[in-house]
């Protein structure tokens, strides 16, 4: 089997039973928005047989509560209504179905596979806002690296908050990778020199880099992470392969806007998607890939291990809708 850095697995083929447990814990997960979304779905069509204007004015309601956004509501209504105008959906209890049809579109936004192979170290860039979660992610992540065989390597560039750091070190005591770090105030740009040079002399496969998510300004903020660029693109060439951008879904539309600072800033090329287990808000994840189109990779449904899952758009809509 191959997994999702697509690295061939030391592991066997999960059973179909495990598969199914997973699926049942993403459900879990997700059961606030699916109480939002289906069942609230559910409630508006019980009795009505016709989709009728009125029931496409609740079924608007139902969409931007559960955080979808105007835009994005807007688009699937209006899908909605063609299809209705054209007759291919006519019947309340199919309006189900054609929505899943229309948010796995929506959802699915073409990626190039990770040059793992051709590309060594490859070096990824983690970004975010204070408390997203970005360091718990990074220790997940490194999780699921060697669970592929890989060999992973946390670089500690968040200096300006000393209690970063040492989360890093413990995510990497628990994780068994080695952590590079200076002191707290140390220039991140440095600390990341170090750790590539440290990836590239010790053969590391992966290297994850956490990153400050608050200086004094947003400025400030945009400007030490372009360095951090600039530094790791001279130390290795075609540096850094990869920018993933951590959102706290949470917060709702606040993290598109904070989505497009960062994509401005500094071309973000994935996104992963934390605490979707403590909203009804999970509509969001449909608003990001909309607005933003940047496909997003992972995302987070609870506090363990296992509970940061590569992001399937099928099975995402799925348990938001069974």
């Amino acid at each position: 089997m191959f997994g999702w850095f697509g690295k061939k697995q030391q592991k066997s083929v999960p059973k179909e039973e495990d598969r199914k447990g997973f699926f049942e814990r993403l459900k879990q997960g997700l059961s606030r928005t699916r109480e939002a979304i289906s069942q609230n779905l559910d409630r508006i069509v019980m009795g009505k047989k016709e989709i009728t204007p009125e029931l496409l004015d609740e079924l608007e309601e139902v969409l931007f509560t559960a955080d979808l956004g105007v835009s994005t509501t807007m688009e699937l209504i209006q899908d909605v209504k063609e299809r209705v105008k054209r007759k291919e959906l006519n019947d309340s209890s199919k309006l189900k179905e054609a929505l899943k049809d229309l948010m796995k579109n929506i959802l699915t936004i073409e990626r190039q596979p990770l040059e793992l192979d051709s590309k060594r170290p490859f070096v990824i860039i983690i970004i975010g806002v204070n408390g997203v979660g970005k360091t718990t992610t990074i220790g997940k992540l490194g999780h699921h690296l060697k669970s592929e065989g890989l060999n992973p390597l946390f670089v500690a560039a968040d200096t300006f908050r000393a209690a970063a750091i040492e989360q890093l070190e413990i995510w990497g005591e628990r994780v068994g990778i080695p952590v590079i770090k200076q002191k707290p105030g140390a220039d991140p740009s440095a600390v990341v020199y170090d750790g590539l040079e440290a990836a590239v002399n010790r053969g590391f496969d992966v290297v994850l880099i956490d990153t400050a998510g608050r200086l004094h300004t947003k400025h400030n903020l945009m400007d030490e992470l372009m360095k951090i660029q600039r530094v790791a693109s001279k130390r290795l060439e075609g540096a850094p392969h990869e920018v993933w951008l951590v959102l706290d879904a949470t917060t709702g539309q606040n993290a598109i806007s904070q989505a497009k600072s960062f994509k401005e800033a500094m071309g973000v090329t994935g996104i992963i998607l934390t605490k979707l287990d403590g909203t009804a808000k999970g509509g969001v994840v449909l608003a990001i890939a909309k607005e933003l189109q940047i496909p997003i990779l992972w995302i987070g449904v609870g506090e363990k291990l296992e509970d940061l899952r590569p992001f399937d758009p099928e099975e995402f809509v799925e348990a938001i809708f069974d």
